[in-house]
């Protein structure tokens, strides 16, 4: 279990889980740190074990209310994750505007936001177990406050612990992985995800989590934003037939992200794979072994151009309309799609 390999193995001040999306490395965060300050008698490797999730501060840190954790995540992800971020913002709260003038909520952890810990460290803990900093995602800091954090980290504060957080730790300065115990989180066993979805109330999760390939907690929030397991499977006739679907109420990053994977499992189809994202049934509309691999390449570079833009506030609704046409120019490229078995009535 990996909160037990990290509790007992753990041999420095700061600590960094990484892994793909999806797999929770917060709730992990938090639960790791919800552990350091637990106030359970018991000692660590007891009967119990830690968290006791009974004590007072165990309650404190599930209430979000720990004087003795500090949570730094961006502003733009405060609301949906439930904890509120520092509403000051870097340098008085200077930062990107929409289309009314008023300040977007930062996708970045900030240097201000960062430099809140030497105030958080220098104080005496109130529970006198210590003090904890939770940074998610730690890829999310911009080079400036990744070197204040950096300085942090080399001069530790009293019995001040870290847990760094997210899925990209390779874009995190070698300085700052260097100084960190590294503990991967791994995608879970795909039938013990499937049970966890079902338990959640998803229908037929094994199509959501071979959708979100495979990360349980994406699954989960694609279902509770209306995505189900019959309008995934629909996507790739509606798109062979120049549909949208629903993909106009998408944001864009999302409707990208969907036509990579189809356009993927189509090249797995054209040189006789199985598909990963779609099952093959869903496909059906799709040339099996005899498509254009020139044109579902030209589909696949034209997906990548898009990508890199695809939070710019550009006209989402043309743009989707082009990548929908250039799916069915993509899929009616190749000889004819596979027939339909037929049915046993």
């Amino acid at each position: 279990m990996p909160l037990r390999e990290a509790l007992a193995t753990q041999r420095t001040h700061a600590l960094l889980l990484h892994g793909p999306k999806g797999v929770g490395q917060f709730e992990m965060a938090l639960t790791l740190a919800q552990a350091w300050l637990c106030e359970d008698t018991v000692p660590p490797g007891g009967d119990r074990p830690r968290p006791c999730g009974l004590c007072a501060s165990c309650r404190l840190v599930q209430a979000r209310s720990h004087p003795d954790l500090m949570v730094l995540i961006p502003e733009s992800m405060g609301a949906a994750m439930g904890w509120v971020a520092d509403e000051g913002g870097e340098e008085g709260g200077a930062g990107a505007v929409d289309a009314a003038g008023k300040r977007k909520p930062s996708k970045e952890i900030r240097v201000a936001e960062v430099r809140r810990i030497l105030a958080f460290a220098h104080t005496t803990a109130a529970r006198d177990h210590g003090k904890v900093v939770v940074v998610y995602p730690a890829e999310a800091m911009n080079t400036i406050a990744a070197n204040a954090l950096l300085k942090i980290l080399e001069e530790p504060t009293g019995r001040l612990r870290f847990v760094l957080a997210g899925s990209s730790a390779d874009s995190l300065l070698p300085t700052i992985r260097s100084r960190c115990q590294s503990l991967r989180l791994d995608l879970p066993d795909a039938r013990m995800a499937a049970e966890w979805l079902s338990a959640e109330g998803v229908p037929n999760p094994d199509v959501l989590l071979a959708a979100a390939g495979g990360q349980p907690q994406e699954a989960l929030a694609w279902f509770r934003e209306g995505i189900d397991a019959t309008l995934w499977l629909a996507l790739p006739g509606q798109l062979a037939r120049g549909e949208p679907g629903p993909l106009p109420n998408w944001p864009l990053s999302r409707v990208v992200d969907t036509m990579f994977k189809l356009c993927h499992d189509a090249m797995r189809l054209a040189v006789g794979a199985t598909p990963r994202y779609f099952s093959a049934e869903a496909l059906r509309a799709w040339p099996d072994r005899t498509a254009d691999i020139a044109a579902l390449d030209d589909w696949y570079r034209e997906l990548g151009r898009i990508a890199r833009h695809a939070e710019h506030p550009w006209q989402a609704a043309l743009t989707i309309d082009s990548l929908v046409l250039q799916a069915k120019k993509a899929c009616s490229s190749g000889q004819s799609p596979r027939p339909q078995a037929a049915r046993v009535r």
